[in-house]
């Protein structure tokens, strides 16, 4: 019977002693947080490192202005000024017979940073973004799209300019100069 009682004891005090308790709130001190307070913790919680964020195959530009990658997206779009003269010639090439192919990771770094840069070059060149392919990779720069393969990607972002559907050049990950510097020695035949 001690023993018995002694069991009884222990499994009472182990089931209560694991049991956590809910917080009790303090509505004295709770105050509403204006919006923008509820914007800036919502944006320094994502983590683009989680998969769930991630745009992998075909996308199109306006899923980057869209949450929760405009978080990124626009601030780096809106600050971007590129350099005057290397957009002074970029913007005497003839872009007819030119289309892009944007390789990127939304979890990546410098896809995140250089990506809005070109797109807002490609804006002031008033380049047509039907000519541009937006493809979205994963961390092992794998996409779903067919002959993928054929494109050879080992870092991003890439961006591939193609004349007659014939590639011209590459910039990769960072520009050697500069994004618009390089894009005139690309389309120039300067690289």
């Amino acid at each position: 019977m001690k023993n018995i009682t002694l069991l009884f004891a222990l499994s009472l005090i182990c089931f209560t002693a694991c049991k956590t308790k809910e917080p009790v709130a303090d509505t004295s001190t709770r105050r509403e947080l204006p919006q923008e307070s509820i914007a800036e913790v919502t944006r320094a919680e994502i983590n683009f490192s989680d998969q769930e964020t991630w745009l992998l195959g075909y996308f199109n530009r306006w899923q980057l202005t869209s949450e929760p990658h405009s978080n990124w997206f626009l601030p780096g779009y809106d600050s971007f000024q590129p350099g005057t003269e290397a957009l002074n010639k970029l913007l005497d090439i003839n872009s007819d017979d030119l289309t892009i192919k944007i390789i990127m990771g939304t979890w990546c770094p410098d896809s995140r940073r250089e990506v809005p840069r070109f797109l807002r070059i490609i804006d002031l060149w008033q380049f047509p973004v039907k000519n541009i392919t937006f493809i979205g990779v994963d961390n092992a720069k794998l996409s779903p799209v067919g002959e993928y393969e054929k494109l050879d990607i080992q870092r991003v972002p890439t961006f591939i300019f193609y004349i007659n559907n014939i590639e011209a050049g590459r910039i990769i990950e960072n520009p050697k100069t500069s994004l618009e510097q390089d894009m005139v020695n690309i389309l120039t035949r300067n690289e």
